[in-house]
């Protein structure tokens, strides 16, 4: 698909799916882009950006126009049936389709058939033993260090007003909707790491079937309830802003092989960037947003940031931020897991501050999170220990005879993670 093709993917929502995109102008540029150097933008708080190289680039930033006017219209067209069926019948019918097949479910709208059909769709360049090598990979992330950085992860999500206030619609205001939003997000990247986990009855497609599901819903919510102003934003979560999440390990592998003066990425990042592609693409995103080299994936993302206008409101993002904070992840309620939910929120917050907001402590207080002694002295330790852990088996991973074995541990962990996260639900709702 070519930029013309994805510009006229935008237009044709209008005539798909009129009753959630008929208010949508193709041609309007939403408040939310940040288009000049006058503009201020996310990119400005990042050291070294060269944000009008970036704006000088017509194409780059064309695309980033399109993508934000970008919606997902086939699960959205799914999810408009909210009315007459409600969320528990729809997500009912999809886990049956994701699980048995389409024929397993009875009287399954066509807008089902549709959505299962395009996820059915594997692109061409999708390479599915890559994928699967990718996926032994990164699990080891997901078992060893992903339980104590995703809370931090997740507050990067809140620190622009126009791209979170889509979760503040959903009610994320509080410690423990904000904690099953973290664990659904751990539970879906898990579950696509798991083996055979992005097949077609892969606990992983069904993942991210409910998680377009969930975003569908988010759109559909937010245009009834006629508290969404689409001449400043734009459609709710439009694909510039999926495709962060999407792509974060990416962009870390691509600034380390950067980083390292390689235009390539070696053969064990190649399968991790073709995982990470594979899965944005079962989401919904358009290829367009998913570089095949290092440079052209950290592009992307300075291009996002360089283009959406900052804001920071403390009724929006200050709320979430704080009520992410506040969430209690831990399954075990008992002392040691008090013990281990202080270390990891603690090694969790600074992670954010020092990654997202380029160590600015001053400005992380600013926006609610704040930064003790206590929380240094109990991330100083994690650090060695998380990172010394997950070198070590992935060096272990690279020994002949011990590859399955090691395998099998880190598959046995993960699995245990799983399940301590608690049974995803997928569902949004808006106050």
């Amino acid at each position: 698909m070519g930029d013309q093709e994805l510009s006229e993917r935008v237009r044709l929502q209008r005539q798909q799916l009129p009753a959630l995109y008929a208010v949508l102008d193709p041609d309007h540029v939403p408040e939310r882009l940040a288009l000049s150097l006058e503009d201020p933008s996310d990119l400005d708080d990042v050291r070294g950006a060269d944000r009008a190289e970036l704006l000088a680039d017509a194409e780059l930033v064309d695309l980033m126009v399109t993508a934000t006017r970008l919606g997902d219209v086939v699960a959205d067209s799914y999810a408009s049936l909210l009315p007459e069926l409600g969320m528990r019948r729809l997500v009912s019918m999809l886990r049956t389709a994701c699980q048995e097949g389409l024929d397993a479910v009875d009287d399954a709208p066509e807008e089902l058939r549709r959505f299962i059909e395009a996820m059915e769709a594997t692109p061409d360049w999708v390479d599915v033993d890559q994928v699967r090598e990718g996926a032994r990979w990164e699990r080891i992330d997901a078992a060893l260090l992903t339980p104590f950085v995703i809370r931090g992860a997740f507050l990067a999500t809140f620190l622009n007003a126009y791209a979170a206030l889509p979760m503040a619609l959903t009610g994320t205001l509080t410690g423990e909707t904000s904690a099953r939003r973290v664990k659904e997000t751990a539970s879906f990247f898990g579950a696509t790491v798991l083996p055979g986990g992005t097949d077609r009855h892969g606990p992983g497609f069904e993942a991210a079937a409910m998680v377009r599901l969930m975003h569908s819903a988010v759109r559909v919510h937010a245009v009834r309830s006629g508290k969404w102003n689409h001449k400043t934003h734009g459609p709710p979560i439009p694909q510039v802003d999926q495709m962060p999440a999407g792509l974060i390990n990416s962009f870390l592998i691509s600034v380390k092989a950067v980083r390292q003066g390689r235009d390539t990425f070696d053969e064990r990042e190649r399968a991790m960037i073709e995982l990470a592609r594979y899965r944005c693409f079962l989401l919904g995103l358009p290829p367009e947003l998913l570089p095949l080299d290092p440079h052209g994936v950290i592009r992307v993302f300075k291009a996002r940031a360089a283009t959406l206008r900052s804001a920071f409101d403390d009724e929006t993002c200050g709320a979430l931020v704080r009520s992410t904070l506040a969430a209690r992840l831990h399954p075990d309620a008992g002392p040691w897991g008090r013990v281990a939910e202080r270390f990891e929120r603690s090694f969790a917050t600074i992670t954010f501050v020092r990654a997202f907001l380029q160590g600015d402590f001053d400005r992380a207080a600013r926006m609610g999170v704040r930064v003790s002694r206590a929380d240094q002295w109990r991330a100083v330790p994690m650090l060695p220990y998380l990172l010394g852990r997950v070198l070590l088996v992935r060096r272990l991973s690279r020994v002949p005879g011990l590859e399955r074995l090691v395998d099998r541990y880190v598959v046995a962990l993960l699995q245990r993670r799983l399940r301590g996260y608690g049974h995803p639900e997928y569902t949004a709702r808006v106050g």
